[in-house]
């Protein structure tokens, strides 16, 4: 038996944690709901919003700064204030805040030696995720990484060096893959490229248009001809995310993506799901699973609800020597996180029909369509799938949605935008923690600030 086993296995050990999850669930009673911020902390909370603002050189979305703790659902920001966190940090506290289970595996990691784990020093917890992560995905290899950038960074690597010298990428338009050099290329939002030097080709499909299904597939279809009949043996990859998410929470279907994905078989181009938000929020595990594509997916990436990000990949496409390396490929407290937190999808009764995630996805749109019938013209939506949930408030207009999203925010829910013409609110809400009672609390108050009935 190791030392380590031997420090984990030790009583005291074993009572200060025991000792430490008392507390947390002592304290998590005192938040039941929402709070207003408490006026004695504003002065000190706005000088440490504006100081924060000058550190980083530009402001904050929200006025946001948690104060390290919270309780499911909800979240404690430094003024004193409690909101419901229906936007997950962009889709990380998939279980929750202050969630029990990660606590201590958090503590567990404490006591691990390293606090971060790289390419030259790595746990047994990082060979037990991979492990993890290969049996549920059906792929053959796992490299880990600290972000769903370096992931995708990483995926395209392996399909150029798999595929060289081709060097153009095919992607969809409204697209996002990350906001490095070359996946700001890739991205299909010109703002975030600006003042940028160009160093990969791009050439875009048009993705799915759920009115008008027929004619979507065949444009989609003769626009990937067109782009492959120009550039013949050109194209190394097809990036591909299933529901667009920063797009607007937009899905395809299973016979959309298998028209487009035969074809980019047959011409030999390698296909990459970009799985970084879809990752554990549709009625199966993997979105790839979900439209039934698991022939046409030779690399899938993941991030966000995973804390640890990974590449994952089929053994023909296994990179030669030297193309994949990093200092870190994350924190301890992450990795041991990560097997947590798809362990309790994989056990927890997340998936299929009359799983959690579809159970949540239903009693939002019941909300959502009884807000329509109440109030018509007053939202579209919702759309999206599984626990990416979207809804275009009033006209969709860009500046008109961004500031409902800050009133949403001051009445007591954190949401997000996504897509443009029209501009949507989007939840990705923390499925692991949320009650039936939670998402009645939280559509109240969305149908308040939208009707002015504060």
């Amino acid at each position: 038996m190791t030392k380590s086993s031997l420090l984990a296995s030790d009583r005291r050990i074993e009572q200060a944690k025991k000792l430490i999850l008392e507390a947390v669930l002592d304290h998590q009673q005192q938040l039941k709901g929402i709070r207003p911020p408490d006026p004695a902390l504003k002065h000190s909370y706005d000088a440490l919003i504006a100081s924060f603002n000058q550190a980083r050189g530009g402001n904050l979305y929200f006025p946001y700064i948690g104060s390290g703790f919270g309780s499911g659902p909800l979240v404690e920001l430094m003024d004193g204030s409690v909101k419901y966190d229906m936007i997950s940090g962009i889709g990380v506290h998939y279980l929750g805040h202050c969630n029990t289970a990660l606590i201590m595996s958090s503590l567990d990691a404490a006591l691990s030696d390293t606090i971060m784990q790289g390419h030259l020093q790595q746990n047994g917890d990082v060979v037990q995720l991979c492990e993890l992560l290969i049996r549920a995905s059906g792929m053959d290899h796992c490299f880990l990484t600290s972000s769903g950038a370096m992931a995708n960074e990483n995926a395209l690597k392996i399909a150029f060096q798999k595929q060289f010298p081709a060097n153009r990428i095919l992607a969809f338009e409204h697209c996002f893959a990350g906001r490095t050099l070359a996946l700001a290329q890739i991205t299909d939002k010109p703002a975030f490229r600006e003042g940028l030097p160009s160093n990969i080709i791009v050439d875009y499909i048009p993705f799915y248009d759920h009115q008008k299904p027929e004619e979507s597939i065949y444009r989609s279809t003769q626009a990937l001809k067109n782009h492959l009949a120009r550039y013949p043996k050109q194209h190394a990859v097809f990036i591909a995310e299933l529901v667009q998410g920063e797009g607007g929470f937009f899905p395809g279907t299973r016979e959309f993506f298998q028209s487009l994905m035969q074809i980019a078989k047959d011409n030999g181009i390698t296909i990459l799901i970009d799985e970084v938000q879809t990752f554990g929020r549709t009625p199966s595990l993997f979105a790839f699973q979900h439209f039934g594509l698991e022939k046409y997916a030779d690399i899938v990436t993941i991030g966000k609800l995973s804390q640890v990000c990974a590449t994952l990949f089929k053994k023909e496409l296994k990179p030669r020597p030297f193309l994949l390396s990093q200092t870190f490929t994350s924190s301890t407290a992450a990795i041991r996180a990560a097997k947590v937190i798809i362990e309790t999808l994989l056990s927890d009764g997340f998936f299929g029909p009359t799983g959690k995630i579809n159970t949540v996805h239903q009693a939002f749109v019941s909300h959502f369509e009884s807000i329509s019938k109440q109030y018509p013209g007053l939202i579209s939506g919702p759309y999206g799938i599984g626990a990416m949930i979207a809804f275009t408030p009033f006209d969709g207009e860009t500046k008109r949605t961004a500031q409902f999203a800050q009133d949403l925010f001051q009445a007591g829910v954190v949401t997000f935008i996504a897509g443009s013409n029209p501009t949507r609110i989007r939840f990705l809400p923390p499925v692991g923690a949320l009650t039936t009672e939670d998402i009645d609390n939280v559509m109240k108050i969305v149908e308040k600030t939208l009707t002015g009935r504060q």
